[in-house]
């Protein structure tokens, strides 16, 4: 017991200094536009109306070939660009995983499918780009918190293969990510219903048809990726059954998936640095990533 205790105790001071490296200041990658020319349903030339996406990349002969798109918690009206940005691109990165913030448009000026549209531009561009950021193009997943939770599970539930007659050639390849991470996710419209995110993105009075389509745990299928999940019991801002609505509907299609209900722990904790049982949250996703393949290295 001794030995048992000592040992977590030992991780868990691991985490703190991991914890603390992350919180140093640093260089934050340059973020790229996605639409260099102007993102189509662009309503201003303000910075609000330009998706983009920073590049933390691994350095050559330490990257595993996988890379996450992260998109930031804030309702649909604000962007956790720190918190569930920079330091979870930072985490990947030291698991040898390249990883792409995404600033995505927001309501109360954009509503859906504007969102969605910038998220699928960023896996197609990432996919697009696969051998220059020396990555496989058959590993690329996409991460949400919160809001972004819903977003990264509406990429995918709702993808295409890409249209073959696109001028723009990132537009012809295929917008399904490869494996989702959901963190206390926004997923259900219809029950357990986060009202800020589903007003910012669908307005006052949404069609109950796009309502429906948009409550993601009724449009799984067997094709949806693989999915990890992580939620607390005690989030009163998104309720854990947003969760565990999705993991049941990925169950009953036959689709991997593995889940974490921590017992205690608001919404919103990203990393959970100084929290010792919520800061596993981030071993469990790595060791998940392990089993599947997608931290062996496939760095071309």
């Amino acid at each position: 017991m001794i030995l048992y205790l000592s040992m977590h105790r030992s991780l868990f001071s691991l985490a703190l200094m991991a914890g603390a490296a992350f919180a140093q200041p640093a260089m934050m990658p340059k973020a790229e536009l996605l639409w260099p020319a102007g993102a189509p349903g662009a309503q201003g030339t303000e910075d609000v109306d330009k998706p983009t996406l920073a590049p933390y990349l691994v350095p050559a002969g330490r990257g595993t070939g996988t890379a996450v798109i992260v998109c930031p918690g804030g309702g649909y009206v604000n962007l956790s660009m720190d918190k569930e940005g920079d330091q979870i691109a930072r985490f990947l990165n030291s698991l040898g995983v390249s990883a792409f913030v995404l600033k995505y448009r927001l309501g109360p000026k954009y509503h859906h499918p504007v969102e969605l549209g910038d998220a699928q531009r960023a896996i197609r561009t990432v996919r697009s780009r696969a051998a220059e950021y020396r990555l496989a193009a058959d590993r690329i997943g996409i991460m949400g918190f919160s809001a972004g939770g819903h977003l990264a599970a509406t990429a995918g539930t709702h993808f295409d293969g890409g249209d073959a007659g696109a001028s723009d050639p990132i537009d012809r390849l295929s917008s399904r990510p490869d494996f989702l991470i959901l963190c206390y996710p926004v997923i259900s419209f219809t029950n357990y219903v986060h009202q800020g995110s589903k007003r910012s993105l669908l307005g006052d009075n949404p069609d109950p048809k796009l309502v429906e389509s948009l409550s993601n745990e009724t449009q799984v299928t067997a094709q949806t990726p693989p999915t990890f999940l992580f939620h607390t019991n005690g989030d009163t801002g998104v309720p854990p059954e947003n969760s565990m609505m999705f993991y049941m509907a990925l169950r009953k299609a036959g689709v991997p998936a593995e889940i974490h209900i921590y017992e205690r722990g608001p919404h919103g904790v990203g990393l959970a640095q100084t929290d010792y049982p919520l800061s596993s949250w981030p071993g469990r996703l790595a060791d998940w990533m392990r089993v599947r393949g997608l931290l062996n290295s496939a760095a071309r």
